[in-house]
């Protein structure tokens, strides 16, 4: 590991991750706030997370298509550019009139290819002794920097304009983008064939690897809830636990602790456990969790859940990410990975309008039932297809012997 901090890629990846995780992520909570506060907020600002989502769903296989296409520096280099220009505009808009909702909505809905870019570049540069280092310190350094932007965004939403705001978001954008451009980076090439940039590449590596792509779809499972928990647990807080507002804010600080508690105790567990097992025995305790905070309707037991859930939700996530660059070649890894993606955005749309219809009718606890049996019924397949890997080894094994 020491190595490993002490290479340049390494340090202009952790800067630039944690820049472009600071600088959007205090604009990505200013936006909802501003979208809420206008008329029917609420109503607006689910229907645009919906428009969002079904909008990624769409253009999520193209990206892993491009990610394994282009050269992934010239890539991240561009969104950064990209970013930095949009938002920039968006600074001239705010001193000259007054934001609109349509331009909150722009804002919001700006999304970029940041992350899997990141993730497939990192596979790419670094070598396999250092996968499960690399992930854990990924994920330190990315709930630090959530953490980081919420305390900034509570000092400065309330004191400072918009397009101020904006203007520290395109500043961590020209410094992302200075950091990423002092990468030493050579494209393979392997990757540099054209021929090799077909989307049904990434379907046929799914197709022929079933079991594998089975239990990497099974480990997004606890990504997915966390997602749907986000839009579950605020009205969870207010009409069940009839929490006051300061319980949103020692949710989130509770959450980031378990988060970033997982990122430092995962790759010990894992060195101790193998990577299928680490996954495993987070889904099964995330799937403990949610099956049980519904009924746990004391605010120091819910606040306790959570940071289970966070840490849960963490380690399968450092574990899959692991996982994945281990099994997935990297000349397909954009494709593989948008595949996955693509899926959990769909079964997100499903449930964002099974979760809307059943709270609207003042039955959360029917999201949470189903939460809990999609949770449960995950970790049960998970296990299954992990003890029939360890008896075909073990089958293999004994007739080698």
């Amino acid at each position: 590991m020491k190595a490993l901090y002490k290479d340049r890629r390494f340090q202009a990846v952790v800067a630039a991750n944690v820049l472009s995780s600071i600088g959007s992520g205090i604009t990505m909570l200013a936006i909802p706030l501003l979208l809420v506060a206008s008329p029917d907020g609420n109503k607006l600002f689910g229907t645009i997370m919906l428009i969002m989502t079904v909008i990624s769903f769409v253009a999520t296989p193209y990206i892993g298509v491009l990610i394994d296409r282009m050269s992934r520096k010239k890539m991240l280099l561009t969104v950064e550019l990209i970013g930095f220009i949009t938002v920039m505009l968006f600074v001239i808009v705010g001193f000259v009139t007054n934001y609109s909702t349509i331009h909150y909505i722009i804002l919001y809905g700006t999304g970029n290819f940041f992350y899997p870019t990141i993730f497939a570049l990192n596979q790419e540069v670094f070598s396999k002794d250092v996968f499960q280092s690399l992930n854990s310190i990924m994920e330190i350094q990315g709930q630090l920097s959530s953490m980081l932007a919420g305390a900034a965004a509570s000092l400065v939403i309330t004191r400072w304009s918009l397009q101020w705001i904006l203007t520290v978001d395109a500043a961590t954008y020209i410094a992302a983008f200075l950091f990423l451009l002092s990468i030493p980076y050579k494209r393979s090439s392997e990757r540099s064939d054209k021929k090799h940039t077909a989307m049904k590449e990434g379907l046929a590596f799914i197709k022929e690897n079933r079991s594998v792509s089975l239990f990497l779809l099974l480990s997004f499972m606890p990504f997915i809830a966390v997602m749907m928990t986000n839009y579950l647990f605020p009205i969870y807080l207010t009409q069940e636990l009839n929490a006051s507002p300061a319980a949103y804010g020692i949710e989130s600080a509770v959450y980031g602790f378990g988060a970033l508690t997982a990122g430092i105790l995962i790759v010990s567990i894992m060195k101790r456990t193998g990577t299928e097992l680490a996954i495993m025995l987070n889904i099964s305790l995330f799937a403990l969790g949610i099956s049980i905070i519904f009924f746990m309707k004391l605010l120091p037991v819910y606040f306790s859940i959570v940071f289970l859930l966070a840490f849960a939700n963490a380690g399968t996530r450092v574990a899959r990410n692991t996982f994945m660059m281990q099994k997935i070649p990297n000349i397909i890894v954009g494709r593989v990975d948008s595949c996955f993606r693509f899926i959990t955005l769909g079964i997100r749309i499903l449930l964002i309008f099974f979760f809307t219809y059943v709270t609207a009718n003042d039955r959360i606890g029917l999201a949470f039932l189903g939460l809990s049996l999609l949770l449960l019924s995950s970790a049960v397949a998970g296990w299954t297809l992990y003890k029939r890997k360890q008896q075909k080894q073990s089958a293999l094994l004994k007739s080698v012997l």
